[in-house]
C-alpha cells in the first residue's frame, strides 16, 4: 500500500513539474521580410546583456560565433540573391559569424541542422562568405537584434546589433528580371490557363456564357498540339448550358478519351454521365 502511495505521489510530481512553464532566457524570434518580389525570413534566439560584456569577451573574439543563441539561426531568400558578390540559391542557410573589434566575417552556410556551430567545420558547405564593418552605436542594445533594413526593390541589409555594435550586411535580390519576365509576360497577352480559368469562373457563376464560350475555345485552341482533357470537360458544359448538346457530347467524347488515356477516373465518369445525360 505504502508503494502504491509513494508512486501515486511521484506521478503526480511528475504531472506538476510537466505543467510549469518559465521565460526561455534567450527567446526565439522570427522576421518576414518582402524585399522586391522576394520573401526573406529570419528564425534566431535572442540572448541579452544582463550586465555582462558581450564582444571580446562573452563572443570572443576570431571565434566562430552562432549568431544568437541555442540552435542555428536560419536565413530563408525565396529567390537567389547575391550577397558579398557571390549567387546565392533560394533556400534555408546557417548564419555564422567571427566577430572582430573592427570587422566581422559573416558566412552563409547550407547545413542548419547544428545546435551552435558544427563539431565539424566543412569549407564546402560555405555557399557565401563577406567581411563587413563593425558600426559602434551611442547606445547599447539590450537583446541580440537581427532586422531586415534599407528595404530598396532591388535589395535589403542584414543588420546585427547587440550591446553598441551594428554589424550591416547588403544583399541583393533580382526584382528586375522577375517584374520584367512578369510585364512580358502578360504584355504577350493572357495564356491558356488565363482564359480556362475566366471560362470556368462565368460557368459557375452563370455569367454571360457567350463570353465564357469565348474564353474555353482560346484555351482549348491555344492547346490543340497538346489538348488537355479538363479543358475540354469544361468546354463541353459550357456548350450544353448555351443549348448546343450535339457539340457538348462530342466534345465531351473527346475528353473522355484523352481522360481514358491518361487514367482519369473521375472524368472518365463524369463525361460518361454527362453523354448519357445530354444523349436523352
Amino acid at each position: 500500500m505504502k508503494k502504491l502511495l509513494l508512486a501515486c505521489f511521484l506521478a503526480a510530481g511528475i504531472s506538476v513539474q510537466a505543467q510549469i512553464e518559465t521565460p526561455q532566457p534567450s527567446p526565439s524570434a522570427k522576421i518576414e521580410q518582402t524585399v522586391g518580389l522576394t520573401d526573406v525570413t529570419v528564425e534566431y534566439s535572442r540572448p541579452s546583456m544582463r550586465g555582462r560584456k558581450i564582444f571580446g569577451d562573452l563572443v570572443p573574439y576570431g571565434e566562430l560565433w552562432r549568431t544568437g543563441a541555442n540552435a542555428n539561426t536560419k536565413i530563408t531568400f525565396s529567390d537567389d540573391v547575391t550577397i558579398g558578390g557571390k549567387s546565392v540559391k533560394a533556400g534555408t542557410y546557417a548564419i555564422f559569424t567571427k566577430p572582430m573589434a573592427k570587422s566581422w566575417e559573416v558566412l552563409l552556410y547550407s547545413d542548419t541542422s547544428n545546435w551552435g556551430t558544427p563539431s565539424e567545420w566543412d569549407d564546402s558547405k560555405v555557399v557565401a562568405k563577406t567581411t563587413v564593418q563593425v558600426n559602434m552605436m551611442p547606445y547599447a542594445t539590450e537583446s541580440f537584434t537581427i532586422n531586415i533594413g534599407n528595404l530598396s526593390n532591388r535589395g535589403a541589409d542584414i543588420e546585427f546589433s547587440w550591446d553598441k555594435v551594428l554589424v550591416i550586411v547588403p544583399f541583393a535580390v533580382p526584382t528586375d528580371r522577375k517584374a520584367t519576365a512578369s510585364i512580358e509576360k502578360m504584355m504577350a497577352g493572357p495564356q491558356a490557363n488565363d482564359y480556362f480559368s475566366a471560362a470556368r469562373y462565368y460557368l459557375q457563376e452563370e455569367k454571360d456564357m457567350s463570353k465564357a464560350k469565348m474564353w474555353i475555345d482560346k484555351a482549348t485552341e491555344m492547346t490543340s498540339d497538346q489538348p488537355r482533357f479538363w479543358y475540354l470537360r469544361l468546354k463541353s458544359l459550357i456548350y450544353a448550358k448555351m443549348g448546343n448538346k450535339t457539340e457538348a457530347i462530342s466534345i465531351a467524347k473527346q475528353s473522355l478519351k484523352l481522360a481514358e488515356d491518361a487514367g482519369n477516373k473521375d472524368y472518365v465518369k463524369m463525361n460518361r454521365d454527362s453523354i448519357n445525360e445530354w444523349s436523352k
